[in-house]
């Protein structure tokens, strides 16, 4: 009699924990749309990446910051497998609203894979540039009181499943004994918090070109393609790279990988987050219209010219909730369309591609 799953993955050297996660992701699923052979888009993927590094970019290696979130973590995780972990630099870049388990999560990462990493505190750095100053003088504006030891987050109000109704973002903050506020945040405050917090995605790309550019290597871009077709990425920050290879996969998919990848269990079950404000922030509840594995579905239909209707079989909601998501999507791409863009030429040049 052959030995049961629990026995086949306890003697391969899982522990329990894992085992438990895995049983739970086996129970869940994925979506049929979303289904993928796991080993042929490692190896395809890695076959990728190997030649835009050494041939089309002459780099000889590569430079990934790593978060402690699913998308870096499988972006290093295939770096190692295309180039060797000797070749793989990993960034682990917190500042003073990081989550310390972000932190820890990105070390256990890099022991686990073997690569070389650096921490760098960038809080300082940001501190100079007026980061923190900015943001603060923006939500004072709302709350006069907001000091050092208070916490906070931006949240979309409303959702587009609600209805046509004009959705605004709302300041929810945390006083230190621990009593939560929120008040509606004017346009203007929004936009300071925004390209306040938007320093900090982009001194962490100074440092990953700094470490590209004094080693010759290359830099690793992580969204994943929700975020990449949704725009949800800073430009010049996080959305600046030489190499994306995970932007074609759908957030569904990328978890799929991390599994055959043997990605630590902490990794693969840790729940999304923005870890850019103060108090935790999912990025449903700032950007997208739902939780990643319904996103992934719509916009899977979407893309596939499926009818509503077909795609609210599949997801649980009504046709019109689906057709407000979809409308949604189609918002985004149009409003986030010039972080897309390269500078705009006034002439051509023609002899530069």
């Amino acid at each position: 009699m052959a030995p049961g799953p629990e026995i086949v993955h306890l003697r391969a050297g899982i522990g329990w924990k894992e085992f438990r996660g895995w049983q739970e992701r086996r129970r869940l699923g994925v979506h049929p749309w979303l289904e993928i052979n796991s080993a042929e888009r490692i190896d395809g993927i890695s076959r990728r990446m190997k030649e835009v590094v050494g041939d089309t970019l002459r780099k000889k290696g590569v430079v990934v910051a790593v978060s402690g979130g699913i998308d870096s973590s499988v972006c290093a995780a295939l770096s190692v497998r295309a180039l060797g972990a000797s070749r793989v630099l990993a960034l682990i870049l917190p500042e003073a609203d990081s989550s310390p388990e972000s932190q820890a999560r990105g070390e256990l990462l890099c022991r686990h894979l073997g690569v070389r990493f650096e921490v760098t505190d960038i809080t300082p750095i940001l501190s100079a540039f007026g980061c923190y100053r900015w943001r603060d003088e923006a939500i004072r504006s709302v709350f006069p009181e907001f000091g050092p030891a208070w916490k906070s987050k931006i949240v979309l109000s409303g959702s587009p499943l609600a209805g046509d109704r004009m959705n605004f973002f709302k300041i929810i903050v945390q006083n230190p004994s621990g009593g939560l506020m929120e008040k509606r945040l004017p346009f203007d405050a929004y936009l300071q918090v925004v390209a306040a917090t938007n320093f900090k995605q982009r001194t962490r790309k100074t440092l990953e070109y700094f470490h590209a550019d004094r080693l010759n290597y290359a830099v690793i871009g992580t969204p994943n393609r929700l975020e990449y077709d949704q725009g949800f990425f800073v430009k010049n920050g996080d959305g600046a790279a030489d190499l994306k290879p995970i932007a074609h996969l759908y957030k569904t998919q990328v978890y799929a990988l991390a599994e055959a990848l043997g990605l630590p269990e902490e990794i693969q079950t840790a729940k999304p987050t923005t870890d850019t404000y103060s108090l935790a922030q999912g990025q449903d509840e700032f950007f997208f219209a739902l939780p990643y594995d319904k996103m992934d579905v719509v916009l899977y239909g979407l893309n596939h010219g499926m009818p509503a209707a077909r795609v609210a079989e599949e997801t649980g909601l009504t046709a019109d909730q689906v057709e407000r998501v979809f409308q949604d999507i189609r918002t985004k791409r149009r409003t986030t369309h010039p972080l897309h863009m390269k500078p705009v030429l006034m002439e051509p040049v023609p002899e530069i591609q």
